[in-house]
């Protein structure tokens, strides 16, 4: 079975992340992923790209282990290239969110134009807490919040609940369990009656307000955790004490 479901119906292309119980994404994950979205977002009959997941979780975001340094450079290119296709995507994107969004599961709602959530989901970055840093979430998101909720968010590793996402800015809209589905349905709604190359003309005009590509950001931050942190004692450490369960040994040392 694959990790993501794909559907397209009346305008709306739907990818649906499907790795019970949390739908932690892996280097096959991301690939696929990746695939989906660029898929979808090439083809005249999608409107708008909506993004869910089955499961009691959004997603925990990526698999610890490959965030060691064997693999950790593969992994965030792979990754990323799955976050650019949803920037780079043409139509609007909205994310729907049940459950936990950890980690790469936080940093997918980020790179989505609208966030839905229910008031059963939940929001964080607990990277730091493992000796690491997200590179996407540290380059994204002091500039879509403010600064000292994003500084907060990075530093502490703190998980918000849905209400205190949407004080701080993370989500467009928040509601019931049980009205989620009807608030989606109205926003897919308004979007989809709307001009679909006036859709993707506004959202270009949007991008186009950056100082700098949204790409180029997430690359040198990506360059950065690559070439200062990921071989550092401490970073190496804290992946493995969470992999064997135990509390991490934090030498301080910066290389």
């Amino acid at each position: 079975m694959g990790f993501v479901h794909v559907s397209v119906e009346r305008g709306m292309g739907r990818l649906e992340l499907d790795r019970p119980p949390l739908n932690v994404i892996d280097l096959a994950a991301a690939a696929e992923l990746a695939v989906a979205v660029h898929d979808l977002a090439t083809r005249d009959d999608v409107a708008v790209i909506e993004l869910s997941a089955r499961g009691r979780a959004f997603s925990a975001g990526v698999d610890v282990r490959d965030h060691l340094p064997d693999r950790g450079a593969e992994m965030l290119r792979a990754f990323h290239r799955a976050c650019f296709a949803l920037l780079r995507a043409p139509q609007p994107s909205i994310a729907v969110v049940e459950g936990p969004a950890l980690g790469g599961g936080c940093e997918l709602t980020l790179v989505c134009d609208l966030v839905i959530a229910s008031h059963a989901a939940t929001f964080g970055l607990p990277e730091i807490r493992l000796g690491v840093f997200p590179p996407l979430a540290a380059a994204l998101l002091p500039r879509m919040i403010p600064a000292h909720f994003a500084a907060e968010l990075l530093l502490s590793g703190r998980t918000v609940d849905a209400a205190e996402a949407l004080r701080m800015g993370l989500v467009n809209r928040v509601c019931e369990a049980a009205g989620l589905e009807a608030a989606v349905r109205e926003v897919r709604g308004t979007l989809l009656a709307s001009s679909p190359s006036s859709l993707r003309l506004a959202k270009a005009a949007v991008a186009r307000s950056r100082v700098r590509e949204a790409e180029e950001e997430v690359l040198a931050a990506e360059a950065f955790y690559v070439e200062r942190l990921m071989n550092t004692h401490d970073a190496i450490e804290g992946l493995r004490a969470f992999l064997e369960k135990r509390a991490p040994r934090w030498s301080g040392e910066a290389s």
